[in-house]
């Protein structure tokens, strides 16, 4: 009887330490993947920000040749994570302050904006859900 507690003790540590190491696992993931993300978006690279961009999301709302062209009449000076947290159904938050410069009449603005991500297990990635950062807001 001592040897059946002792395995089902076991047994259960081992599934506990598996789903702590499948979120680790996850949260490390999506560090990398935002870390891409800012990276593509503090150096101009919209197109490569936008395949970071959710699939659904990417179909349901198509980038136009137009559209990136404006990204090219920005800059991006600045791009500071203001507060971040995990929800309890599974997806990632990430509030940020990017600082923007027009390219040609050389004024600087800055805008927050609001990342939501979520976990794809099938495909082991973490996607933006909301597309990219809208600099034109109100204007």
């Amino acid at each position: 009887m001592r040897d059946i507690r002792r395995i089902a003790w076991l047994l259960l540590a081992a599934l506990l330490l598996a789903g702590c190491a499948a979120t680790r696992k996850q949260a490390d993931a999506l560090q990398r993947q935002q870390y891409a993300w800012s990276a593509a978006i503090r150096w101009g690279d919209f197109e490569g920000a936008w395949n970071l961009v959710d699939p659904d999301y990417r179909e349901a709302n198509p980038m136009t040749d137009l559209e990136f062209e404006r990204y090219r009449h920005i800059q991006v000076s600045g791009y500071r994570e203001r507060g971040a947290q995990a929800l309890e159904d599974g997806t990632a938050v990430r509030e940020i302050e990017i600082g923007v410069v027009n390219r040609h009449t050389m004024t600087e603005r800055s805008l927050r904006y609001t990342e939501q991500w979520r976990y794809d297990a099938d495909a082991g990635q973490w996607w933006i859900t909301n597309g990219l950062p809208d600099f034109w807001r109100g204007e």
